[in-house]
């Protein structure tokens, strides 16, 4: 569950990167294949959509006119994309609880990230904090996708 809920962490952040992220990582064979995720998210079309869906969200988060983070279509979407991708890193068995893990870290999440851009923005403005975070949400979700989808080696 700690995949599910980092990535949770992820997707308080940026509602599509979970989902991206995972996506990618299924089509290149580095989730566990036991859970069922990896078929349909690993589908070609399926990373590269959700990869141009991810872009298209770093670029219009640098826009003045971006809504806060914690509207109710930005929480909800970062509910089911962080759902989908805490069940993607999950078990077979604990699917449902990596989803519910997944989605509520990210509502929950979202607040205290929004606070912090807010606090940020006055001093560096809204495309290099939007840049920084990017940068930082990126990292996290590739190193978590990276780190837990794939079987320890023996």
């Amino acid at each position: 569950m700690l995949a599910s809920f980092l990535m949770g962490l992820v997707g308080g952040q940026r509602a599509l990167t979970p989902l991206a992220t995972v996506a990618v990582a299924a089509a290149r064979g580095e989730l566990p294949k036991d859970n069922g995720a990896s078929k349909l998210l690993g589908h070609p079309a399926v990373a590269a959509g959700t990869l141009a869906l991810a872009a298209a969200e770093w670029a219009g988060d640098k826009q003045k006119t971006a809504p806060d983070r914690i509207v109710p279509i930005g929480l909800a979407a970062r509910f089911v994309t962080s759902a989908i991708a805490g069940a993607a890193l999950a078990s077979r068995e604990k699917r449902w609880l990596g989803a519910a893990v997944g989605g509520v870290t990210a509502v929950v999440a979202s607040y205290p990230g929004w606070r912090a851009r807010m606090a940020t923005m006055p001093r560096y403005g809204q495309t290099a904090t939007g840049f920084v975070e990017d940068a930082a949400v990126l990292a996290s979700a590739a190193a978590i996708a990276r780190g837990f989808g794939r079987p320890a080696k023996a």
